[in-house]
């Protein structure tokens, strides 16, 4: 489900609960590792998998070879599954995968409205904003308003629409490629991809500050 925004900006805060809630998940693992329910080890091992091998990494991928190749551009905006799958990434988490496409004029943003929905094998960990109520209810309700907590301020004349999504369907967005980067290859490219801005809070990183 996608959702247009015309609002102006809006300077309310979303960062107070979300310390609270750190602490909350850590002092349930606390517990649930004395009492034997979860082994820490194993944790960290999962964590790490996910930070450094699955996740962010992986989209990058994704979004650079969209902006080298045409054809697999096509194909991800058509079949996100079938084209993330045929980079040999399999996405076990939901049914189906959509991308949307950021543009002068239009700029999308993913949300899960109800909990916090995640294409984990693409964006990695879902940061706890993203789980957090504040940005569920806000990004639909005042996604302007949520850009610019972000730091994100966009023309007033771009139009935001934010994507819901749910337990069968999650959604990346494909984010412009940045000027000055002609000639740079995938790999290079994927260095600017950052989690946020194939989620929609944020942009790729500014190529002339990359190595």
């Amino acid at each position: 489900m996608a959702h247009d925004d015309d609002h102006g900006d809006h300077d309310n805060g979303h960062g107070s609960e979300l310390s609270e809630m750190q602490l909350r998940v850590r002092a349930l693992e606390t517990v649930l590792a004395e009492k034997g329910y979860i082994d820490p080890a194993a944790l960290d091992v999962m964590i790490e998998a996910y930070e450094t091998r699955i996740g962010p990494h992986n989209g990058a991928r994704v979004v650079a070879k969209a902006w080298t190749d045409p054809a697999f551009k096509r194909a991800l905006l058509e079949d996100a599954t079938k084209a993330v799958q045929s980079l040999g990434l399999i996405n076990r988490v939901g049914d189906h995968l959509i991308a949307v496409e950021n543009t002068p004029k239009l700029h999308n943003m993913i949300v899960c409205t109800l909990c916090s929905c995640y294409p984990w094998e693409v964006l990695g960990l879902p940061p706890v904003w993203y789980k957090s109520a504040p940005y569920r209810s806000r990004a639909v309700n005042d996604p302007r308003g949520v850009l610019a907590d972000f730091g994100l301020r966009l023309p007033a004349d771009t139009q935001i629409r934010v994507w819901d999504s749910t337990a069968e369907t999650r959604f990346m967005v494909l984010p412009m490629r940045p000027a000055g980067t002609d000639g740079w290859s995938e790999e290079r490219l994927a260095v600017l991809v950052t989690r946020d801005s194939m989620v929609g809070t944020g942009l790729p990183k500014n190529p002339a500050g990359a190595a």
